[in-house]
């Protein structure tokens, strides 16, 4: 994961929660994800395109971690060689 960091990782009553800065190669600085026996129960992007952002953070909740990663993985933004769905694709495989 050279362009994502983790900051936090914590666990609370059976919940996993990440929270990551992302590259500068997108507009969201950060990314806080909560999972629960393998589905995304919220994923939250600091910055951004908060519709898009806010959009991709909806259709994934829910989501089995699996099949989001599938999903997102890949997402570019234009030019650039990853994407705020990408980033978050990148984040909950670290948590896998």
């Amino acid at each position: 994961m050279d362009d994502i960091k983790i900051l936090k990782k914590e666990e609370k009553d059976g919940v996993l929660i990440v929270y990551a800065a992302t590259c500068e190669a997108v507009c969201s600085q950060q990314i806080a994800v909560a999972i629960q026996n393998g589905v995304i129960l919220e994923a939250q992007f600091v910055g951004g395109c908060s519709g898009n952002t806010q959009g991709v953070a909806s259709l994934v909740r829910g989501m089995e971690v699996e099949d989001a990663i599938a999903r997102l993985e890949g997402i570019r933004c234009g030019s650039k060689s990853t994407s705020c769905p990408d980033q978050l694709a990148k984040v909950l495989k670290s948590m896998c």
